[in-house]
Order: C-alpha cells, then structure tokens, then sequence
C-alpha cells in the first residue's frame, strides 16, 4: 500500500487544481480572445467577410507583410547564426559589448527603433543621404539614386533588426552547450569545414535554427510600432497589415477589423504549424542518427 502510494506522489502538489487553472488562465488570454476575432468577423455573413478581408489594398499589405516578414526572418537566419558563432566560439575586444547590444531591440521601445531607423534611412539621414541623387552611393542605382525610408525596403530593415535578437539567443545556449570534440574528431578524419559544419554542426543546430526563424518570423508580423514611421504607409505601396486594422478600428469597421485579423491569425498559424512540424522531423532525425 505504501509503495502504491509513493508510486502515484507528484513532484509537485495539487496536480488537478494547477491544470485547470492553467486551462482557465489559457481559455482567458488566449483562446477567448482569438475566438471572439472569428465570431466578430463573421457576424455579417461570408460575403461581407470576404470582401473585407480580400480587397485590393489589404491583398497589397498581405503581400508586404508576410513576404517582408519572411525575408527578414530568412535574412536574420544566416547573420544571426554567424554572430552566435562568433559570440561562442571566438573571443574578441568588446565582446561582452556586442552581446548586450543584440537585446537592444527587445529593451528598446518600439516606436523609438522607428523613429531612430527613420531618422537614419531618410532621404536627409546620415546612411539615406548616401543612397539618395548626390550621395556616394547613389550612381549604383542610376541618376536619381534610390530611397531606403518610405519603400518595403526600409519596412524591410525595420523588421529585420527587430527580429535578429530571436536568432541568436535561440542559438547561443546550442553552440554553448555542444561539445568541440565531436569537429575536432572530425577534422582528424580528413573532413573538410564545410563538411563537419554540414553533418557535424547543422543538424545540432537545425532545432534551434527553426524555433528562432518562427520567433523571428511571428514577431515581424505582428509588428507595428517600429514600422508605422519608417513605411512611409503609402496605399499599395509601403503599408502593412497590422495599419490596416487599425485604419479600420479607426472607421469603426470591426468587421472588417476582425476579418484582417481573422486571416493573418489563421495564415500565421498555418505557416507556424509547418515550422514546428519540420523541426520536430529534424529533431526526430538527428534522434535516429
């Protein structure tokens, strides 16, 4: 009897009440929420949703959103990997400097970063002015040279430094954590670099690769503050979706509100799902291996 009761003691005491509370408190924040957005936007019938939801400027900031989101967590993928790498692997003069300064756009508000990055891309800004007609730059894009602020491309930097930080600190605790031993035995066996880091190094990483790009690529977008400013928000040009909503709370549409936001929640959702999917195969592979 005794050893009966040992058997089924919890580390943890009162295992029913904490999981229904954590049931409640997910049904709050979460799940109540997300269906009052498919109830709202389906209030007025299918036709009305879809109009909403599909017309031609909100297709042009889905195009933004999503296509600029996903280049940026592509772009930030690669020099995300290189800068934990060095972080981990090399030791260099202000390197405690550079490791804190990657958490700058988590600390940093995010209409400040807007504001800063606009301030410095702008036609007039120190780094805009190189690109714009007279600047050092400008002849590598013809006479009238080339805007970064106001364009996708300037949505495009925006979204990239503040998805960056999620890269690299999922990452750093893997190459910390995994052992040298394993590329020194292989180096020892005649592989090249690219071959140690291709079967060796890569499939270590490809776990935390693909949990950094789905941080990486839900944040971007989701974001608004430091983005609104350095867009520019010109109709079927430069404007994201997230504006869109709010142009529509702004109108007192909520349902066309809440249609929006129904498709990029269900969009997000199917496009997380598939990453989470691939990197519970690239876990289940490396097991094997």
């Amino acid at each position: 009897m005794a050893s009966f009761s040992l058997g089924r003691r919890r580390v943890l005491p009162g295992f029913a009440p904490t999981l229904g509370f954590t049931l409640f408190y997910l049904s709050l924040i979460v799940l109540v929420p997300l269906a009052a957005v498919f109830l709202k936007s389906s209030g007025h019938g299918f036709d009305a949703f879809w109009a909403a939801a599909t017309s031609p400027r909100v297709m042009a900031s889905y195009k933004l959103s999503f296509g600029a989101s996903l280049i940026a967590a592509l772009i930030n993928l690669f020099f995300g990997l290189i800068l934990a790498w060095c972080i981990v692997r090399y030791e260099f003069p202000g390197k405690k400097l550079v490791d804190a300064l990657i958490d700058l756009p988590f600390a940093l508000p995010t209409a400040v970063a807007g504001i800063a990055l606009t301030a410095l891309y702008a036609p007039n800004g120190w780094v805009g002015s190189m690109f714009a007609p007279g600047g050092v730059f400008a002849p590598l894009f013809g006479e009238n040279g080339t805007k970064i602020a106001f364009t996708p491309l300037g949505v495009l930097l925006a979204l990239i430094f503040i998805g960056l930080p999620f890269i690299v600190r999922t990452v750093q605790p893997v190459l910390e954590d995994m052992e040298t031993e394993l590329e020194e035995a292989a180096a020892s066996l005649g592989a090249q670099r690219w071959t140690t880091f291709r079967y060796v190094v890569l499939p270590t990483l490809t776990p935390a690769l693909l949990t950094g790009f789905a941080l990486a690529f839900a944040r971007a977008v989701g974001e608004y503050g430091s983005v609104i400013f350095i867009a520019g928000n010109i109709p079927m040009v430069s404007e994201i979706t997230p504006l869109m909503i709010i142009a529509k709370l702004e109108q007192y549409d909520y349902v066309g509100a809440t249609a929006i936001a129904a498709v990029m929640l269900i969009v997000s959702f199917v496009l997380l799902l598939i990453i989470n999917g691939l990197q519970a195969w690239s876990s289940s592979r490396g097991t094997r291996k």
